[in-house]
């Protein structure tokens, strides 16, 4: 099984389009990454496509930035987000 590190929280979700507003709080996150969406009632992974801060496309987020990531399911505020390290 893959490792995974704790990267942020879910602070906000979008239905339309299916966007995901995380608060980087340890590490940082990058186009390309796969992450993991962990909640009472939300389990999935994918990998990152696209990430926006600010409504501008980034390639990269850090501590402290919160950040758009489209996603494939819903996901709920509160949901923790982790990202899957080799």
């Amino acid at each position: 099984m893959a490792k995974e590190q704790q990267v942020g929280t879910v602070i906000h979700y979008f239905k339309r389009p299916r966007v995901a507003v995380v608060r980087v709080t340890e590490g940082a996150l990058a186009v390309g990454d796969e992450i993991h969406f962990h909640g009472a009632t939300t389990d999935f992974s994918e990998q990152i496509k696209s990430m926006e801060v600010e409504h501008e496309k980034v390639q990269a987020a850090k501590t402290g930035d919160e950040v758009a990531i489209e996603v494939i399911e819903r996901t709920r505020v509160h949901d923790r987000v982790f990202k899957v390290v080799d």
